[in-house]
């Protein structure tokens, strides 16, 4: 069960994230007088066109992290239910979570594509990790494999 401690650490980095994102997107609106009703009403309109790029760049990560850890908070649940959420599994589990947060802190103050890049790649690296872990054990494999 202890890989669901940095499950959890994630779904709290994101609410972090949310907290940023409206602490400084709704002055960011005040500011650009933007009419949230418009918006709603004009296909076209969009926050990346009237809001100031630094604002947007909390805004794409915060949907970012509802994009691949869906995947994560899914095989850390199998991993834990199948009782193989300790030892590597949960190393493995620190280490997404971390890419994950450093990755967040780049987008959404510098905003460097190959360094966000080379985050995703590693924090994606970690996570095939993990998910190949729990199809090991789900599907047995490893019994498979010994006999």
């Amino acid at each position: 069960m202890a890989i669901l401690q940095p499950a959890v650490a994630l779904m709290v980095w994101t609410m972090v994230m949310w907290a940023w994102m409206y602490a400084t997107r709704l002055p960011a609106m005040q500011k650009a007088k933007v009419d949230p009703d418009s918006l709603a009403s004009d296909p076209d309109a969009s926050l990346d066109r009237l809001l100031p790029r630094e604002v947007q760049w909390k805004a794409h990560n915060y949907n970012h992290l509802h994009e691949a850890p869906t995947l994560f908070y899914a095989v850390a649940i199998v991993l834990a239910y199948v009782g193989h959420g300790e030892g590597i599994n949960v190393t493995l589990a620190w280490a997404y979570v971390a890419l994950r947060v450093v990755h967040s802190l780049v987008q959404a103050t510098v905003n460097r594509v190959a360094v966000r890049f080379a985050l995703f790649a590693l924090s994606s690296l970690v996570l095939a990790a993990l998910i190949a872990q729990a199809a090991v054990v789900v599907f047995g494999l490893a019994d498979q494999a010994g006999g």
